[in-house]
């Protein structure tokens, strides 16, 4: 009996880390003599790995943002006239950029379930290889002159599971690190993701460009590039599928837990959340798929400046800056409280929106540009911010509960972490479908309207108003003082 005790002591407390990926059928990060003795590194080829699948699963998520503003020069005549504002080309082009960030906001909450159940080894396997269907799709059909606009909707929606790949992603990872690691592991793994956007903004441009300075600067040249421009992420994307077979490991103690699930989906905190991150995540998402697009149709002329229109009209600079901006969210947010930090940036974003629409009435590109960053910068900011929130709040309704019940605080906490977990899962979702959401709104106002002025300005008073909802529900005295008492320690 005394030698059994001791044997599952020794077991784990010692752990042996392995280049190949396997099942881990033992896995205790949070001793600290586990994690020094392998399981740092375990837990580190993990992210790697995680990071690099993510990354191209964003890319290939944003791919249309870019693709769309060269199919009208490559002979799809529902795009043409894109560079002059054609409203029909401009509808059809946010149609088939939305498209996407439908389907890879709906998947996320099926990917989140799907570590449990499959394991983060083969999942994250799999859903790198799935960025194959909508690449190799893509170059196929777009040699294909005569293909009609709805295969090229299939092959956006299907480009949509790139962007599923940050809920199953972050879900893996965040078994392997210890608690008080996990968000550094966190932020590393979604900026990772995040600056795919950035990078496929950057790269497809030039590769487009390329591709027709190979051959010619007609219809097929286009065409070529385009297909050039797609088929370089399929190396990529063999390598990530390889590597998460081959390196990554899979914990075979890794549930999921339904019964946080169903408490954080009956949290109101979990609906309000959902509702500011549409504005914050919502907004960086659909402005860096519609972005591309807004600038070619509202700054024709930028085509006569032949390096301005080789990077992509300088769209990428906006989901580039929205990346790095996102860990300065969280850390200022440590230090000031996020609910105050989400505040300010409702109100800047609104500020942001008045003067993109000034820079719209003075014709004046770096004006747009510059708001718009501004816009980009403060999105991110916007996303660290209300992510930091998150377990604070939970935290403190639990604390809350445990008051009131005569509950054991520490069971309270725990119970709390579950409850935040399963709620950030919900949360990125629904912030996700707002770049949806975002889009739709670009095109229907564009259609009824033959602008985009009044999506812009509802955008400016929507805001407003979740500016307004954060300070209701988060900073009021009320609430931090007399509903929740330890919500005015909690940092939110």
């Amino acid at each position: 009996m005394t030698a059994t005790v001791a044997a599952t002591g020794q077991q784990s407390e010692s752990f042996s880390h392995q280049k190949r990926g396997r099942w881990l059928e033992h896995w205790e990060p949070d001793n600290a003599k586990f994690w020094e003795s392998g399981g740092k590194l375990t837990a580190r080829k993990n992210l790697a790995f995680s990071v690099f699948a993510e990354n191209l699963g964003f890319s290939v998520w944003v791919i249309w943002g870019t693709v769309v503003t060269s199919m009208g020069a490559a002979g799809f005549d529902f795009l043409a006239g894109l560079g002059k504002g054609n409203p029909t080309a401009v509808s059809n082009a946010l149609l088939l950029t939305s498209t996407p960030t439908l389907v890879g906001a709906a998947l996320r909450i099926p990917y989140t379930f799907a570590i449990p159940k499959f394991g983060g080894r083969a999942f994250t396997a799999f859903s790198a290889a799935m960025l194959l269907v909508p690449t190799l799709g893509l170059a196929y059909f777009v040699n294909q002159p005569g293909t009609p606009m709805w295969v090229f909707m299939l092959l956006a929606a299907l480009a949509g599971f790139g962007g599923g790949n940050f809920s199953s992603s972050m879900a893996n990872i965040s078994f392997f690190f210890p608690e008080g690691k996990k968000g550094a592991a966190l932020g590393i793994n979604a900026a990772g993701g995040n600056l795919g956007v950035a990078q496929t903004q950057l790269v497809l441009p030039l590769l487009i460009t390329l591709g027709t300075h190979l051959t010619a600067k007609d219809p097929a040249g286009y065409r070529f590039g385009i297909t050039l421009s797609v088929l370089v992420w399929v190396p990529f994307i063999l390598i990530a599928t390889f590597g998460a077979l081959r390196y990554m490991d899979s914990i075979s103690t890794a549930k999921s837990d339904g019964k946080s699930y169903k408490l954080a989906l009956t949290n109101r905190h979990t609906w309000v959340m959902s509702f500011l991150y549409i504005g914050t995540f919502g907004s960086f998402i659909g402005f860096s798929f519609a972005f591309p697009t807004l600038i070619k149709a509202n700054f024709p002329d930028l085509a006569k400046i032949g390096w301005i229109t080789t990077l992509g009209n300088l769209a990428f600079l906006g989901a580039l800056v929205g990346s790095f901006s996102r860990p300065f969210g969280g850390w200022v947010s440590d230090k000031v409280g996020g609910a105050k930090i989400t505040v300010f940036v409702f109100g800047g974003m609104s500020v942001a929106v008045a003067a993109i629409m000034a820079a719209l009435e003075l014709k004046s590109f770096p004006l747009y540009l510059a708001a718009f960053l501004v816009l980009f910068v403060l999105t991110g900011i916007g996303n660290g911010s209300t992510y930091r929130m998150i377990p604070s709040i939970f935290s403190a309704e639990a604390k809350k509960y445990a008051a009131e019940h005569d509950m054991d605080l520490t069971e309270a906490a725990a119970s709390a972490k579950r409850q935040a977990g399963a709620a950030i899962g919900v949360i990125g979702a629904i912030g996700a479908s707002g770049g949806y959401l975002l889009q739709q709104a670009l095109r229907l106002s564009n259609i009824n309207f033959g602008s985009m002025a009044p999506a812009f300005w509802t955008y400016a008073a929507a805001f407003i108003v979740m500016a307004s909802v954060t300070w209701f529900f988060y900073l009021r005295s009320s609430f931090a003082i007399g509903r929740v008492p330890s919500l005015a320690y909690a940092k939110v």
